[in-house]
């Protein structure tokens, strides 16, 4: 499954990415449109219904069946969602199929509220923090190689991405100091190439036993929406092993790239490999 991840300073810029998606062929059971609620977390009742049915309208051209909600998030607050496992990728996995999110849309703009115990897992925890910053997402998820091109394409035209790429491609070389696996990247995290090489990478690590992992990504000059849904599979991927994933550093443009989609205060970013290495072992004897 390949995921790019679009970022936007404006649900408006948002709503233009879904619908050139759609317009250029990507299906609707492959995209979920997320964004702050303006009402945020007062709105109720019709006024809930009025926000979907606004939203609907103005935002993307999605056929009248597509599940839409306004979710309420803990630390987040009212939250539009559009697409089909939405509430999913929110960490709702009970409110996560079309049927129960499609209910706020039929019985007039109901709510689905989480339990204040919920637990997210890690990649819905990405979700929220860009949310809770005040951005938009668009996620295209699918199976289709040739889609995530075009998805990536229009997300980094749109979105708040790299732009002007570089020609080197994608390459890697993996070093151990004590018990850290240090990935040394460089070039290109781009769909179809440097986000296979990476997620095959952390695979065989992880496979093998290695637990902490840090990304060396001082030599990589671009990265795409498919990159970013990589960076953001590979850490939660890690942390489901019982791992550690930090980046280090990271160049100018990617570090611009992570401030500007917020994704900086997710990652655990490292100024050198001294410090991640530092990092590692205060992490372990905080939790012996």
């Amino acid at each position: 499954m390949e995921m790019a991840i679009g970022v936007f300073s404006s649900r408006e810029r948002a709503a233009d990415a879904v619908r050139e998606l759609l317009g250029t062929g990507v299906s609707e059971e492959s995209i979920v449109f997320l964004t702050r609620s303006e009402a945020e977390s007062t709105t109720h009742g019709k006024q809930a219904g009025a926000t979907v049915g606004g939203f609907m309208g103005m935002a993307t051209g999605m056929s009248a069946g597509v599940a839409a909600a306004t979710l309420m998030l803990t630390g987040v607050g009212a939250v539009f969602a559009l697409g089909f496992g939405a509430a999913a990728l929110l960490g709702l996995a009970g409110a996560g199929t079309g049927a129960a999110v499609g209910k706020a849309v039929t019985q007039g703009g109901d709510t689905l509220q989480p339990t204040p115990d919920e637990k997210c897992s890690e990649d819905a925890l990405f979700f929220r923090e860009v949310l809770r910053e005040g951005r938009s997402l668009v996620v295209v998820r699918t199976e289709s190689k040739e889609t995530a091109v075009s998805a990536s394409a229009i997300l980094d035209r749109l979105g708040l991405g790299i732009h002007g790429k570089t020609p080197i491609k994608m390459h890697v070389n993996t070093r151990h100091v004590e018990d850290v696996t240090l990935v040394d990247v460089g070039g290109r995290i781009t769909v179809g190439e440097g986000n296979l090489v990476l997620r095959e990478l952390v695979r065989e690590l992880i496979d093998a036993g290695h637990k902490k992992i840090a990304l060396n990504l001082h030599e990589v000059g671009y990265v795409d929406s498919s990159g970013i849904g990589e960076l953001v599979k590979t850490y939660t991927t890690v942390r489901n092993q019982g791992g550690q994933l930090k980046l280090v550093n990271p160049s100018k443009r990617v570090h611009d790239l992570l401030d500007m989609t917020k994704l900086s205060a997710i990652f655990s970013i490292e100024a050198d490999e001294a410090s991640a290495i530092q990092a590692f072992s205060a992490g372990s004897k905080a939790v012996a």
